[in-house]
């Protein structure tokens, strides 16, 4: 079964858990990012003489699990890596990492911790072998979740590295790469660890020959970050893609033959904001690229337009590109409204988003992507502005933006759709003549106001006022009749209510208009789409493409609920994508791996000697096949645990009422208020040894005297009723075994003294309530038992209809149906 990403992500975690208390957070993500992707090559690689990787036969990752335990075990580690790297030119392109040394401690702690590490790699999860089909999107994937978290953790001494996936993507959207025709080149002078890259170069189309037709570039400062990208390519099946280490500012790589910069069809940027240190190893007077010329020199102290102008001198003639700036770019006075001036006179700008605050590891501050095209720039005459500022979630101490917010930023951008508060198509001459260059987002678009204004004349005169009413206009639009109902109007501007307040809600949900349009939206429309993905995702095969299927129900989802009147279209297309990100996607690339079959394979967790725990099912959960298939062993079982689940509330109702001093249970409740059946069966005990009557008594004084014949047919005489019981053998004589259980008899019919007669029954009561509760339990258990048996049974028997039913019908919509609606619940609520 391939790997899920949820599973990597765990198990990448782990590794990290391993390193943590000796290792610098800045470190330990080299020495599990190297492993990771020495794991990978190793398994993907190994004994294919024609890949893209030479594995030689002693630099395998099983070389490195043979060494766990040993004394020598982090040179073994060192060595096999070294052999590796050597073999595929690699030395100096990845991250420097050690496993001799102290940052792992010494002795027999670090032999514990390397060795602990490979035993993390070492878990069959990881066997990517057997994840060839699917496996490069998810390793890729996990790999910059991992990068993420580790960004999450350095916060904003090495946050800089790392662009957040959904800024990428937005960036990576907008760019146009999908459009191209013809084999085209990307860059990104900051490439951190070029994840930013490798999203923009995801949305390239492909050649005939199923190659893509972008080719990337890279340059990274950090020695130890630009091995990070390096890798980064690799997992992510850009292999060929180059990264350059240096100073971009001072000694850029990327040249033509004139010794000038280098051109590129598109540049992605995500530079450290406000660099103070830009101007290092520059002429900035006489800059041997040119980069300045015509705009100004960027102030010493603040490197933004620096990276800017750098870019603008990197596109070709048509170039296009996407940089994060911050705020204070579209805006700051000096020097920067002089150069921000001659770039606009240039037309090369074509878009400005402004993005959420708190959005980057590596600073609090806003920022927005500035988005150039040279192509047919003379003409331009407008820039598109977004304020996105408002559309995010928090996660932590961060914000991130939703699934819905990238899509509606794209989409509106894309279509230059202009929507009040939120985009404006704004005229160059509206920017250079009557705002001096002035590009700050709320001087184009001013939000609207949320907060309901004060009504001096509602505060006079009471009554509602006509604004707050107008408020919910969403709900009377499909129910202008409904607002008459509830509301009415008094003599002036103001409305009173006109239905009882506890009758408002009833009036709400019997109303005719709301309930056929919530009915349309969370019935009809999804039905449609529904159809339609149907098709879709019950014919996934190995040529199945993940991004675009998911990218292809999206776009459906989003047409579909396009008019509608109460669920926002981009609050429902969140539910899909959180399902997708969630459930869904993992199980796309499972089928694309291993076929719809998968459907009848179960994991199981099994105890120390092996035995089974518990199971699930790997596509299918196992309670969607007892609801399917069991409904009445599943009934059967839940009314068990129903009586048991009343008789345990009646016996901890007992406890609570005879837990005093005086209470009839007091002698066997623990200090937890509860009765452990030993105690409550030596107190019974206790109790019945107090038993006593005439009859008792003299069996017992019988048994005692067993074998003086005088003394026993004495007591015989004495009293004659314990000839009612059967003490005697078929010779006349006494046995002895016959008295014990003649004892027993009449103990149970003696009678206890009246002192205790009261805590007697109490216990007995109590007692046969956990008995019945133990049988409940036993035959609860053995229905189980049974039931657990059927499931194993009928998941190696369902045919592909019937897992194709299951998951699309029964966990798939099934779940959206319920996200859906509750988002539409919660609208009218």
């Amino acid at each position: 079964m391939p790997v899920k990403k949820s599973e990597l992500y765990s198990i990448l975690w782990e590794a990290c858990n391993k390193l943590r208390g000796g290792v610098e957070p800045a470190r330990y993500k080299d020495y599990v990012l190297v492993l990771l992707f020495f794991k990978y090559v190793s398994d993907k690689y190994d004994n294919n003489p024609y890949a893209d990787f030479i594995v030689p036969d002693d630099a395998t990752f099983d070389v490195l699990i043979k060494a766990k335990g040993k004394k020598d075990v982090g040179e073994i580690v060192d060595k096999t890596l070294d052999k590796f790297l050597d073999a595929n030119g690699l030395r100096g392109s990845l991250p420097e990492v050690n496993f001799v040394t102290d940052e792992l401690g010494d002795g027999k702690a670090q032999i514990d911790k390397v060795s602990g590490l490979i035993g993390v790699f070492q878990n069959p999860a990881l066997d990517f072998r057997s994840n060839r089909a699917s496996g490069d999107d998810i390793i890729g994937d996990a790999y910059e979740y991992f990068m993420m978290k580790f960004a999450q953790e350095s916060g904003k001494s090495k946050g800089q590295f790392y662009t957040p996936s959904e800024v990428s993507r937005v960036i990576a959207r907008l760019i146009g790469v999908e459009n191209i025709t013809k084999q085209s080149t990307i860059y990104d002078p900051a490439a951190g660890s070029g994840s930013l890259l490798i999203r923009a170069a995801d949305e390239a189309p492909v050649n005939s020959n199923g190659d893509s037709m972008i080719s990337i570039y890279g340059q990274e400062v950090d020695n130890s970050t630009a091995g990070l990208a390096k890798m980064n390519f690799i997992l992510h099946q850009k292999g060929t893609g180059e990264i350059a280490k240096g100073n971009t500012l001072s000694n850029p790589k990327y040249k033509d033959s004139f010794g000038q910069l280098k051109r590129f069809d598109f540049v992605v940027m995500n530079p450290p904001f406000s660099d103070k240190s830009w101007s290092d190893g520059i002429n900035i007077e006489n800059d041997i690229y040119n980069r300045f010329d015509g705009f100004g020199i960027p102030p010493k102290k603040q490197g933004d337009y620096a990276w800017l102008l750098h870019v603008i001198k990197s596109l070709d003639t048509n170039g296009k590109a996407g940089i994060v700036m911050p705020h204070g770019v579209l805006f700051r006075g000096n020097t920067e409204e002089v150069i921000r001036i001659n770039l606009l006179k240039t037309r090369y700008i074509k878009g400005i988003v402004s993005l959420p605050p708190n959005l980057f590891y590596g600073t609090g501050i806003p920022a927005c992507l500035i988005f150039i095209d040279k192509e047919n720039a003379e003409y331009r005459e407008n820039i598109f502005f977004i304020d996105a500022s408002d559309g995010f979630k928090k996660d932590g101490n961060k914000n991130r933006l939703r699934e819905q917010d990238i899509e509606k930023i794209v989409r509106v951008y894309n279509a230059q759709e202009e929507i009040k508060g939120y985009s404006r198509l704004v005229p160059y001459s509206e920017i250079l003549d009557d705002n001096a260059g002035n590009m700050n987002v709320p001087r184009y678009i001013q939000k609207p106001d949320d907060a309901l204004p004060q009504n001096i004349e509602a505060h006079l005169h009471g009554g509602i006022p006509e604004h707050d009413v107008e408020s919910l206009n969403k709900i009377w639009k499909i129910s202008p009749s409904l607002k008459e109902k509830i509301f009415e109007r008094t003599d002036g501007n103001n409305f009173r209510l006109a239905t009882a307040l506890d009758e408002i809600e009833n009036a709400f949900e019997n109303d005719d208009a709301l309930r056929t349009q919530k009915i349309t939206e969370s019935t009809e429309i999804f039905e449609a789409w529904k159809n339609k993905a149907r098709e879709l995702l019950l014919n996934i095969d190995e040529n199945t493409n993940p991004k675009k299927l998911i990218r292809e129900l999206g776009d459906m989802i989003l047409n579909d609920y396009a008019d509608s009147l109460i669920a926002d279209k981009y609050s429902v297309f969140d539910c899909l994508m959180n399902y997708w990100n969630e459930i869904l996607q993992d199980d796309v690339y499972v089928i694309k791996a291993e076929g719809y079959e998968a459907g009848r394979e179960v994991s199981a967790q099994y105890d120390k000697n092996g035995k089974m725990k518990n199971f699930d099912g790997e596509l299918i959960p196992r309670g969607i096949i007892e609801n399917e298939y069991f409904e009445d062993k599943i009934n059967e079982i839940e009314a068990l645990r129903d009586k048991i689940e009343n008789l345990s509330s009646e016996m901890k109702e007992i406890c609570e009422e005879e837990s005093g001093d005086d209470g009839l249970l007091s002698e066997v409740l623990s200090d937890k208020g509860e009765v452990s059946k030993d105690a409550l069966n030596a107190r019974i005990k206790d109790l019945e040894d107090k038993k006593t009557s005439a009859v008792l008594e003299a069996l017992k004084a019988l048994l005692d005297s067993f074998g003086d014949f005088d003394a026993m047919e004495k007591i015989a005489e004495e009293t004659p009723e314990i000839e009612n019981y059967d003490i005697r053998n078929k010779n006349g004589s006494c046995g002895k075994n016959k008295i014990s259980a003649a004892i027993k008899s009449a103990q149970s019919e003696a009678a206890l003294p009246e002192d205790y007669q009261d805590e007697y029954n109490a216990l007995i009561n109590y007692q046969a309530k956990l008995d019945e509760a133990d049988s409940l339990k036993e035959q609860s258990k053995e229905l189980q038992k049974k039931l657990d048996e059927a499931v194993l049974k009928k998941y190696k028997e369902l045919s592909i209809e019937e897992i194709k039913y299951l998951l699309f019908d029964k966990k798939w919509t099934a779940r959206l149906t319920t996200d859906i609606n509750n988002e539409i619940g919660s609208v009218l609520n």
